[in-house]
């Protein structure tokens, strides 16, 4: 179910809820000529009223709007249906709201090929996924940690022994994999070197790579059995070694299972 509680005129409007339905409307913006991309800030402004009343009158319920949305609802199934669970650059825009279209165009295939790749096969894994990711990345827009890295200088347990590893191997990547050991077991699995020279970097200013290692750390992780189980919780442990941001992943997961859950 894509929504907890009724929103519109006189509805409940919950904040999630509205955040959700301003973003699927986005998505059917095609539908609805001259209608301005709506700020997915979770506030029900005259603004997301009339566009809920408008896709109402248009696609929704033809002649006929109620300007309230129901769990369950025509007008939910009629938002859904601009995506039916199909994965892509539009989607992935929606799925990180602070992104450029012109990002969700550069990750998108990439992020289809770390998926596949790494068994990230069932909407549920992919929900997860993504949600992290989303995350992590600020919404695509940082594919490395804006801290200097100085913090994991001489993290043994990270693997950082020599002078310099900790800036050296900072997080990099949509899922932002850490230290020497991390760096050095990717390379390994798939043959090249990210350890020498400039080439740490590479996992930040490559798309291909920034996707595929997040993809790596999350099957090497085992983090789609958790994910099988829905476990957001344990998930967020691993990748960020505690709970930070765990409100907004969840309200991300919960997008997205709206949109790739049939």
């Amino acid at each position: 179910m894509c929504i907890s509680k009724s929103i519109g005129l006189n509805a409940q409007n919950q904040n999630d809820d509205v955040t959700l339905i301003q973003a699927l409307l986005n998505l059917n913006l095609s539908l609805l000529p001259g209608v301005p991309f709506l700020t997915e800030d979770g506030v029900l402004g005259p603004h997301s009223q009339a566009v809920i009343q408008q896709f109402q009158n248009l696609v929704a319920t033809p002649g006929a709007a109620s300007g309230v949305i129901d769990p369950g609802s025509v007008t939910v199934t009629a938002l859904r249906a601009a995506v039916d669970g199909q994965f892509g650059s539009n989607l992935l825009h929606i799925l990180t709201p602070l992104s450029s279209q012109e990002q969700a165009d550069t990750f998108a295939a990439p992020l289809t090929a770390a998926m596949d790749a790494n068994q990230i096969n069932t909407p549920l894994r992919q929900a997860h996924f993504l949600a992290q990711l989303g995350h992590e990345s600020g919404s695509l827009r940082f594919t490395a940690e804006l801290a200097s890295g100085a913090a994991y200088e001489g993290r043994t347990d990270l693997g950082n022994t020599q002078p310099g590893d900790g800036p050296r191997f900072k997080g990099r990547g949509l899922i932002q994999i850490t230290g020497r050991i991390n760096y050095t077991s990717y390379g390994n699995d798939r043959g090249q070197d990210y350890i020498t020279g400039l080439n740490p970097n590479l996992l930040a200013t490559d798309p291909n790579i920034a996707a595929d290692c997040s993809g790596w750390f999350w099957a090497t992780r085992h983090l789609n059995e958790l994910a099988d189980n829905d476990d957001l919780l344990t998930i967020t442990k691993r990748i960020n070694g505690g709970t930070n941001g765990l409100d907004d992943r969840a309200r991300r997961l919960k997008l997205a299972k709206c949109l790739l859950i049939p």
